[in-house]
């Protein structure tokens, strides 16, 4: 038997489990003849983040052989629900099968200790090994390639695509996708916002949220230079100097640093890979980072959230120098001096000007770490790595849920409990915590009973909480005499739209078949149908642009282009045709909203081309175009 051939059978996916990315639930029979690898993962695990990457390469390479299904087994309560997965798998952008191994039946038959483990299956059914950890392309590539090589030799190999049900291809384009973080510029006029999945940072005026300019061009990628041509790699934390805005570029590992009023990013720290080794010092573009999540900036110096390695970092931005600050790179919560210290994936942070104070997401606690270089770490409210829950009370008493956010205002570390979807004030000085906004139900509703859907960062001004509500794509505003929650409604999105696009092309392509009509004049009909529950965004133009493909075509005046902004649908244009064959096309540019929750508006942009025949003598003198849009 050769040693590229399974010995066990693998274990069957159970009858009854929720699956996403496909339309049905999948069986390893199914699979026959596939390489198959199980990626045993848990949303919050950073370093099951760090696998996703490595997972993708791997799919692209043997994108015809392999098939990788996350079985999802969650560490957090809130981590079970299939519809939370199935925002984590939008987030994440994963594009493979998931299957919701909630009661972790899996998870004991394959005999897993850790997240992430990675189970390789050979194309017969049978388990050829696993793997723990991090850093599995290079393992994974080699022994992959020789499967398929050995079991293509005896004519196994399966290359029938699996046509698979893409969540992405199913959900609506939001204005802004998963905000991570937000901040508020100290004279309280500018809100910036980390559009995360959009690659991007959004700049608004407050308090009337009209954007004032986008930096990142919306593309994945880590170029600098101008705001239009800079890319990001979903960026996260940021913290603010004058007119220099310091963002923590989370997926390229870098810091980066934005100048507004030259509007250029450049690149300051970080190689653009994830660093392998912990507590490596460094300079500039030369020292490696490991998935900073949040900055705080204080006497010059910015202090990083480096959720990676589970520590504290600082940065000099004018000498460039980084270097751990506090937490040992073990993950735990041990208090202690700072370098002896350990945490767990830090992921937001603030200060008072004497202690910073941090987000422990992974033991669910908030923290602190003295300023002063030979002070301590100390556990403000939480215990360890796998006690959470939702209570109220005094340090060791209280729980939170994987927290992400946390900010420092007038004596009150307002936190975002992300996992119990509410927001908490939490009192350093006598160790309370208290539930200050939030039922725990995940939802959007404003009012002085709010929901929130995972908010993941916070921000003060004007007497008002900002918070960035990340699963639900929007910025809420707490007034904090008032203790009631609004949406913001952003205006001036048209500067958006530009940085949504990926490519010279945007959105779909749809060709429809060739219509024939009169020669002369005639009538193009274009219809529209928005989901049930959602109608068009008043506050901002949507338009249809049509345009004559090719000669032959004409519209108002004799011009070969027209733009509509008055979108009272069915929309009719009237179009005069020469006698041949033409084309027509139709550019949509659409902002919508769902009716009972005003402020969740999306976008959404589709091109029409439309071959059309005129003939002399033709009955017809109507073009018709009907579309329906998409939605959740």
């Amino acid at each position: 038997m050769s040693e590229y051939e399974g010995k066990v059978h693998a274990v069957e996916f159970p009858e009854g489990l929720q699956w996403i990315n496909t339309d049905r639930p999948l069986t390893l029979k199914d699979l026959r003849g596939k390489v198959v690898l199980l990626d045993f993962w848990t949303y919050c695990c950073i370093n099951c983040m760090h696998v996703i990457p490595d997972l993708k390469r791997l799919e692209a390479k043997y994108k015809d052989e392999l098939v990788v299904i996350g079985v999802h087994s969650a560490k957090f309560k809130t981590e079970r629900e299939t519809d939370n997965i199935r925002q984590a798998v939008l987030r994440y952008e994963i594009e493979h099968p998931v299957v919701n191994d909630y009661e972790m039946i899996l998870w004991r038959q394959y005999g897993v200790r850790a997240w992430p483990t990675l189970i390789l299956i050979d194309p017969v059914g049978k388990v050829i090994g696993g793997l723990s950890g991090e850093g599995i392309y290079r393992p994974f590539d080699e022994v992959i390639g020789n499967v398929i090589k050995h079991f293509d030799s005896k004519g196994l190999i399966n290359r029938k695509p699996l046509n698979l049900a893409l969540e992405k291809s199913r959900t609506p384009n939001s204005i802004l996708s998963f905000p991570g973080k937000v901040l508020a510029s100290p004279d309280g006029k500018r809100l910036f916002i980390a559009d995360s999945n959009h690659n991007r940072i959004v700049i608004v005026s407050l308090p009337d949220g009209t954007v004032l300019d986008v930096a990142g061009s919306g593309q994945m990628g880590m170029d600098d230079g101008s705001f239009e041509k800079a890319t990001f790699n979903h960026p996260q934390g940021m913290a603010l100097d004058g007119d220099i805005l310091y963002v923590a570029d989370t997926e390229n590992h870098a810091i980066r640093q934005l100048d507004l009023a030259k509007r250029t990013v450049i690149t300051i720290a970080g190689t653009g890979e994830q660093a392998r080794q912990f507590n490596r010092p460094g300079i500039g573009t030369s020292v490696a980072l490991n998935s900073p999540w949040d900055l705080v900036l204080h006497k010059g110096i910015l202090y990083i959230a480096m959720a990676g390695p589970h520590q504290i970092w600082l940065l000099g931005p004018q000498s460039r120098q980084a270097m751990p600050y506090a937490g040992t790179g073990r993950e735990a919560r041990i208090d202690g001096p700072l370098l002896a210290s350990a945490l767990a994936q830090p992921s937001g942070i603030t200060t008072d000007g004497k202690k910073l104070y941090f987000a422990d997401s992974e033991t669910s606690s908030i923290r602190s770490a003295d300023l002063d270089p030979n002070g301590n770490v100390e556990t403000i409210v939480g215990v360890d790595l796998f006690e959470f829950g939702d209570r109220d009370g005094t340090g060791s008493q209280a729980r939170l849920q994987h927290p992400l956010g946390v900010v420092y205002h007038d004596g009150v570390l307002y936190t975002a409990d992300t996992y119990n979807n509410k927001i908490k004030k939490i009192f350093p000085e006598t160790r309370k915590s208290v539930t200050y906004l939030g039922t725990g139900e995940a939802g959007l509703r404003d009012g002085d009973k709010p929901l929130f859907d995972e908010p993941g960062g916070l921000t003060v001004a004007n007497g008002k909480l900002y918070i960035a509500d990340t699963n639900n794509h929007v910025i809420r505003v707490a007034d904090l005499k008032t203790n009631t929650v609004s949406t913001l409604q952003l205006k001036g999105l048209e500067k958006l739209r530009p940085s949504m696009a990926a490519s010279a092309v945007r959105g779909e392509v749809i060709r429809l078949d060739e219509q024939t009509v009169a020669a002369g004049d005639a009538t193009l009909k274009i219809d529209l149908q928005l989901p049930e529950g959602y109608k068009l965004n008043l506050l901002v133009a949507s338009q249809v642009t049509v345009s004559a493909g090719a000669a032959g075509v004409q519209f108002k005046d004799g011009a070969s282009q027209q733009t509509i902004s008055d979108m009272n649908f069915p929309l009719a244009i009237p179009v005069k045709l020469q006698q041949g064959s033409s084309q027509i096309k139709i550019d949509l540019v659409l902002y919508y909203c769902e009716e009972k929750k005003d402020n969740l508006c999306y976008f959404k942009e589709a091109q029409f081309e439309i071959p059309v025949k005129a003939v002399s003598g033709a009955g017809i003198k109507q073009i018709s175009v009907s579309y329906s849009v998409s939605g959740k």
